[in-house]
């Protein structure tokens, strides 16, 4: 994600995420939380949590997404 960049604040219906912070990094939001997050750092999302992560550094964001069942379009509802 490029600096600056951020997601749509979003949640799954049965999807559980597994978001790893490779490199750069930004603000978390989970739930009704907001939290710094860093390279190195994991945060779990389960199914139904609102969430969204913005890039607050001058470096882009880099994250490993994982994700159960797959993602799917269906699934996702935009908050």
């Amino acid at each position: 994600m490029p600096a600056g960049g951020k997601t749509i604040l979003h949640k799954h219906h049965l999807t559980e995420e597994i978001y790893h912070i490779t490199d750069g990094s930004g603000i978390m939001t989970l739930g009704s939380e907001e939290f710094e997050v860093k390279k190195g750092d994991t945060v779990c999302i389960s199914p139904g949590t609102p969430h969204r992560i913005q890039n607050t550094g001058n470096t882009p964001l880099k994250i490993l997404c994982s994700c159960a069942p797959a993602y799917s379009h269906e699934d996702t509802e935009l908050l």
